[in-house]
């Protein structure tokens, strides 16, 4: 039976970019996929420019439309910033995630499709995972398999350490004339759900619709999406269709690595806070782990060594200040909607930089929003 170096569940973006990264290095790696490439995919498809700057890989052939501006609509005010570059890329997720996958298709992964994973077995030399189709062996396994992923909980992560939320993603067609006048720009309403925040994404020939809440009581979101339907003044639905799902606003915090297993993207809980997205870190996440593999050598005790030093480098301290943030931003809306007042473009244009991937969050961040505070009030 082949042993491969590492096998990877999941052809998502984090998936598909880590065996990209880790054949370009000579390693010998699978790609478990329980669907048939292409397949739908639940998401926003905003895939923002930091993103794009760590996948060396051109996506020209799957963009769907390119946003050098954002309109924020936060409270009364509206806060519209502009960059040279495409602050968000509009994609669909079925072609985007199959393009890296064939790209790394082309420099030697082996991608087995139809292939559920069952179950797990770990030892001291392998991991071996059982699958619909047979047993496939590795010195490595990467869970890339998304927030449910089935390949934690079988790997040992049996209690949820992350802060899960729900959203409602919709496909939209409308009128030509909603659609020309809504497909400018992006945007993002926030308070348009409690404690949250709705998105309008146009694409090639639609609209990817979405409402999100961080509030933990249990919330009716098709109410405030119609309701948002209603703000964004859209005048008939010609077609729709809903999608639901989970983003995990938190990283976990009873580790990274068990055994052989190694957990990246929202598997991890690596999306950002305050904006949720989760494309760009997915893939960040990936690009660590692949490192980390690499530099080890495939020895296994120095790569988790090496992945837990590496996100603690930059990422995961970057998710803890956004989770400070994100706990002022959408929980004490009248504190906020006061600095908004004073340094809502200041805010704007810092978020629009961490979604550029040119800034990242203060690690002081309590001491300089206590101190914004201050000035705001006082």
């Amino acid at each position: 039976m082949k042993i491969y170096d590492v096998a990877i569940v999941g052809s998502g973006p984090s998936g598909a970019a880590t065996a990209f990264y880790l054949a370009q290095k000579g390693i010998k790696v699978c790609i478990i996929e329980k669907e048939t490439l292409p397949r739908y995919k639940t998401c926003g498809g905003g895939f923002v420019y930091r993103g794009r700057k760590n996948l060396p890989i051109d996506i020209s052939s799957v963009i769907e439309r390119e946003f050098h501006q954002v309109d924020n609509y936060i409270g009364k005010q509206c806060f519209t910033i502009s960059r040279e570059n495409p602050v968000i890329t509009m994609i669909m997720r079925d072609t985007f995630d199959h393009l890296i996958v064939k790209e790394a298709q082309k420099s030697g992964i082996d991608l087995l499709q139809n292939h559920k994973l069952t179950g797990i077995n770990q030892s001291e030399e392998l991991v071996v995972c059982k699958t619909s189709q047979g047993d496939i062996q590795a010195k490595f396994l990467i869970a890339a398999d998304g927030v449910l992923s089935p390949t934690a909980k079988l790997a040992g992560w049996t209690k949820e350490t992350r802060n899960l939320i729900p959203a409602l993603e919709y496909e939209v067609t409308v009128p030509k004339e909603d659609f020309d006048r809504l497909s400018k720009n992006v945007r993002f309403d926030f308070d348009v759900a409690p404690e949250g925040y709705g998105w309008c994404f146009p694409k090639k020939n639609h609209l990817s619709l979405g409402i999100l809440t961080t509030k933990k009581k249990r919330i009716n979101l098709k109410e405030y999406y119609r309701e948002y339907i209603e703000t964004l003044g859209i005048t008939e639905i010609l077609h729709e269709e809903q999608h639901g799902f989970q983003i995990p606003l938190s990283a976990r915090t009873d580790g990274f690595v068990k055994g052989r297993t190694f957990l990246i993207g929202d598997a991890a809980g690596f999306a950002e806070p305050i904006t949720a997205e989760g494309i760009s870190n997915a893939i960040y996440s990936g690009k660590l782990v692949a490192e980390a593999i690499v530099e080890s050598k495939l020895n296994l005790e120095v790569a988790k060594e090496l992945y837990e030093q590496k996100l603690h480098e930059k990422l995961i301290p970057e998710l803890r200040s956004g989770e400070y943030l994100a706990s002022y931003f959408y929980k004490k809306n009248p504190l906020r909607n006061i600095l908004m007042k004073k340094y809502g473009q200041k805010f704007a244009n810092y978020m629009v930089d961490v979604l550029m991937g040119d800034r990242s969050f203060p690690v002081n961040v309590k001491k300089k929003l206590a101190q914004k505070i201050k000035e705001s009030i006082f």
